[in-house]
């Protein structure tokens, strides 16, 4: 009896890595290029002091400048380019569960600071993802972030970001 692979899982369905691989390495190519023209503004060259401003920035942007168009080069017309599934469907759900939250958790930083923001972050994350309780969430949530708290504002007296709502405030820190 012969055995077909794709009769037991579904074809994966979705943009090809080599073509990822291309978009990543325009842009790269597009940075180094603006790093290029930005440091021959400011003098890439040699002057009588010694190297110009932008000496050196332009030589690293030469250097991203090739690495960008060689992989470029790779992804497209490279003889060994991958042109498999770069992600499907099921993967980019997992990436997106964790990347999603995580924006959001940078977003909440600027209004609530980083204690509350991520006492919140940690709770969800538990619940959501761990399938945790929301009482031992909450707790351990709260736990992590009163370490934090004890250990940065009031043993190293070093002040972390409150938050523009500062829902701390009432702590006198």
């Amino acid at each position: 009896m012969e055995h077909n692979e794709n009769s037991d899982s579904a074809v994966r369905t979705g943009v090809r890595t080599n073509i990822v691989e291309a978009v990543a390495a325009a842009l790269l190519l597009i940075i180094g290029l603006a790093v290029v023209f930005e440091s021959r503004k400011l003098g890439a060259g040699w002057t009588t002091d010694g190297p110009g401003a932008g000496y050196f920035p332009f030589y690293i942007g030469v250097i991203i400048v090739a690495s960008g168009a060689g992989i470029l080069y790779q992804a497209l017309l490279g003889k060994n380019r991958n042109t498999e599934v770069f992600v499907d469907s099921e993967q980019l759900k997992r990436v997106l569960s964790v990347l999603v939250p995580a924006t959001v958790y940078v977003l909440a930083v600027t209004f609530l600071g980083l204690y509350v923001a991520s006492a919140i972050y940690i709770a969800l994350f538990m619940v959501v993802l761990g399938k945790y309780s929301w009482v031992k969430s909450a707790g351990i949530a709260f736990a992590v972030n009163a370490l934090f708290f004890l250990m940065f504002e009031v043993w190293f007296k070093v002040p972390l970001f409150k938050g523009s709502l500062d829902p701390l405030r009432f702590l006198g820190y």
